[in-house]
């Protein structure tokens, strides 16, 4: 009997498109910045039900550097046990600064689970309607990702109506 064994030297990197194009009628366009967090605000919050995990609100401003640059002030809403590493974040981030040269704001949302340092039932759309200025139509979806070294990433597929 023989098995498939994959090369273990083998890495493959890269960035995947979807294939065909999107509602604007033209390939969705990838931007991928860093960020920084400060201004954090930690609000005081006495749930009326009390659940199996604490949860919290805090308003913090992100400033992000790349393909996306500008600010943005996000509202943060979580379930979660800090000790365990175990629950569910909710935020709404609005933007203002500029996506690949284009100037305007707009307003995202993202959310995730989380056990230990993994992360599962991630969700992030641009919100319908939010852009403004150059940026206004925009459409798409939002990833945050954190490299081992602790750097944190915004990726951000998106459209533009009249093309990206």
């Amino acid at each position: 009997m023989t098995s498939f064994r994959p090369d273990s030297d083998v890495i493959l990197t890269g960035t995947f498109y979807p294939a065909g194009v999107g509602a604007a009628g033209v390939a969705p366009m990838l931007s991928t910045c860093t960020f920084t967090t400060s201004d954090v605000d930690v609000t005081d919050y006495a749930p009326a039900i009390a659940t199996g995990l604490p949860s919290g609100h805090l308003r913090m401003t992100k400033t992000y550097a790349g393909d996306l640059a500008g600010r943005s002030v996000t509202q943060f809403t979580s379930a979660f046990d800090q000790e365990r590493g175990v629950g569910t974040y909710v935020a709404l981030e609005s933007f203002e600064g500029t996506v690949d040269g284009r100037r305007g704001a707009f307003a995202f949302a993202h959310a995730a689970s989380t056990s230990g340092t993994d992360r599962f039932n991630e969700y992030g759309v641009i919100v319908p309607e939010s852009g403004t200025a150059e940026l206004a139509g925009i459409t798409g979806t939002v990833r945050l990702r954190i490299d081992a070294d602790g750097t944190h990433f915004l990726d951000v597929e998106y459209e533009l109506p009249g093309g990206a």
